[in-house]
């Protein structure tokens, strides 16, 4: 990701996304590493309705992606997932989260460094602090790698959807993501922490 980092594309803007806005609906915002690798896992679960790539967790408004590269803002690269809790739940989100990033890290995911690349839990409301507690606590208890769980749990705030040449990245680019996701070292890195539950 760091090699795109002089692309330029549209500022982004805060505001959820259709799907999140449509009545039932509920979301789910998380942070983990490269976005581009984090839309994959979310979008083929039954329930959920959309995932975008997008900048949050820091005070700037309308970050660009160039700016979010270069260390000039707070925010992390992240995923908002609109979903249906009719037919998934959120602690079943949070599983999948959990799976698909190292916890071990600050700021830091896989072969990216760099504050915009922490992990991170961004809940909506009470509720959602409540078992995103509870999973984290779960993961303390029953972790089979070594090192302290260091992903941050916090009150979401605005959500920036990132350009439009990063949504489904890994659909539109399929050489260049798989590549990246490859050389990123991050499935060696997941099979090594989770095992058979590993994430991709």
């Amino acid at each position: 990701m760091a090699a795109l980092a002089a692309a330029r594309g549209q500022r982004a803007a805060s505001a959820p996304s259709p799907a999140a806005q449509r009545p039932g609906m509920a979301r789910a915002t998380f942070a983990g590493g490269c976005f581009w690798c984090m839309e994959p896992p979310f979008e083929k679960l039954p329930g959920v309705v959309s995932v975008t790539s997008g900048y949050t967790g820091g005070p700037e408004k309308n970050p660009t992606y160039e700016q979010v590269s270069n260390h000039a803002t707070g925010h992390a690269e992240a995923v908002e997932i609109a979903f249906d809790p009719k037919v998934i739940t959120y602690p079943r989100l949070l599983e999948v989260f959990w799976h698909n990033v190292d916890p071990t890290t600050n700021d830091r995911q896989f072969c990216d460094g760099g504050r915009q690349y922490r992990t991170g839990i961004f809940v909506h409301d009470a509720e959602q602090r409540r078992l995103a507690e509870e999973s984290k606590r779960g993961i303390e208890r029953t972790k089979k790698f070594a090192g302290p769980v260091l992903t941050a749990i916090e009150d979401a705030g605005p959500f920036y959807a990132a350009e439009d040449y990063h949504q489904d990245f890994y659909k539109n680019s399929p050489v260049r993501y798989y590549s990246y996701r490859a050389g990123c070292g991050r499935d060696r890195r997941l099979k090594e922490l989770w095992g058979d539950q590993a994430g991709r």
